[in-house]
C-alpha cells in the first residue's frame, strides 16, 4: 500500500476547492440572472427596489440553514448581505433606467 505524499493530498483538496469555486460562480451567475429579473418586474410596476421584510427573512433562513451545515451563521450573514446590497445596486439602476425610459415616452 503506497501513502499518498502531504504534495499529492494538497493537490488533490486544491483542485476539489477549484471546483467548488466555479460551482460557486455559477451558482451567483444563476441567482443574479433571477434577481435581475425580479428588478425588471419591480422596475415595470413601480415597486421598491429593496424588500427590507423579505431581507430579514432571507437572512434568517440563511442562519438556520449555516448553523444546520456547521458554518458561522455571522459569516452566512455577511455573505449574504453582500450580495443583497449588490442585488439592491441592480434593482435601483434598473428602476432609474425604467423611469428614464418612461419620462422619455412621456414627454414625447
Amino acid at each position: 500500500m503506497t501513502d499518498i505524499t502531504p504534495q499529492a493530498q494538497l493537490q488533490e483538496l486544491r483542485a476539489s476547492i477549484d471546483n467548488i469555486d466555479a460551482a460557486l460562480i455559477h451558482m451567483l451567475a444563476e441567482r443574479f440572472r433571477c434577481t435581475k429579473a425580479v428588478g425588471v418586474l419591480k422596475a415595470t410596476h413601480g415597486l421598491p427596489p429593496a424588500d427590507p421584510a423579505r431581507e430579514q427573512t432571507q437572512i434568517a433562513r440563511l442562519r438556520r440553514l449555516a448553523d444546520d451545515a456547521h458554518l458561522d451563521p455571522d459569516f452566512a450573514e455577511k455573505f449574504l448581505n453582500f450580495i443583497i446590497r449588490e442585488v439592491i445596486r441592480h434593482h435601483e439602476m434598473l428602476a432609474a433606467e425604467h423611469n428614464g425610459a418612461s419620462d422619455k415616452t412621456t414627454s414625447a
